[in-house]
């Protein structure tokens, strides 16, 4: 591994032995060719046990970049995404959904609002751009454009799309971002958007596409009562002590 890393990639995984080699195959094509050795992938199992960490073992092994955190019970999206964020070395830090549902070769775009002065680069699936194409289902785009505004306006957020699972952050913002957040589920973005805006780093919006991709795991009626306990709580810190 080079000491120069340019872009860390983090993957949180949890059961995700049917969806992600596929996407890492892409992954790494694009970084590859990208960034040639200047990058790592940090895939975090987070306490998988569909044979997930026996799958990639064999690929890591022979992938000098990839790297495989694993916590031993299932913790969170969040907790998976904050564990990667802090043990990534890169100068730009890019935390993206294990199924590929936003195409690896968009984080171009993020790196591009970075470069131009951004602290945080959240991909859109709601913005109009160039070149960009959606696949989502009816019901599941009304419900994200719906659950969208009420997060904007319960938060005051100024981010459309908060939910998307393609951020990218300046290096030393990212991590000093995720050192003092803790909602460990779903609700992890809002948080780390919320903090974001408090603190007065610049975040940029960009349109990306994206597709939906069968076999998630997210039951949304199951996780409708931890989703509203979160919102109570992150409603409740909103301008208290751990939103400085």
């Amino acid at each position: 591994m080079p000491e120069s890393i340019t872009l860390s990639l983090i993957l949180p995984a949890y059961n995700e032995a049917a969806r992600l080699p596929p996407y890492l195959a892409t992954v790494r094509t694009e970084l590859d060719a990208t960034y040639g050795p200047h990058y790592e992938v940090l895939v975090v199992d987070d306490g998988s046990d569909d044979g997930l960490a026996d799958d990639l073992a064999p690929l890591a092994s022979q992938w000098p970049q990839l790297r495989v955190l694993r916590h031993p019970k299932n913790l969170g999206k969040g907790a998976a995404v904050r564990s990667g964020m802090l043990a990534a070395s890169g100068r730009l830090l890019l935390f993206a959904d294990a199924d590929g549902a936003a195409p690896i070769e968009e984080q171009g775009r993020l790196a591009e609002a970075i470069e131009a002065g951004a602290d945080l680069a959240v991909g859109s699936r709601l913005l109009p751009g160039n070149g960009v194409r959606r696949v989502r289902s009816f019901g599941r785009g009304v419900a994200g454009r719906l659950f969208a505004v009420f997060i904007r306006r319960l938060l005051r957020l100024r981010v459309r799309d908060t939910q998307c699972g393609f951020k990218m952050f300046r290096g030393e913002v990212g991590r000093r971002l995720f050192a003092i957040t803790c909602e460990p589920r779903y609700l992890f973005d809002l948080e780390v958007l919320a903090i974001a805006q408090r603190l007065g780093d610049r975040i940029v919006e960009v349109p990306i596409s994206w597709r939906e991709v069968p076999g998630g795991h997210m039951n949304p009626v199951l996780e409708l009562p931890r989703i509203l306990l979160g919102l109570w709580r992150l409603r409740r810190l909103k301008g208290r002590e751990r939103l400085p």
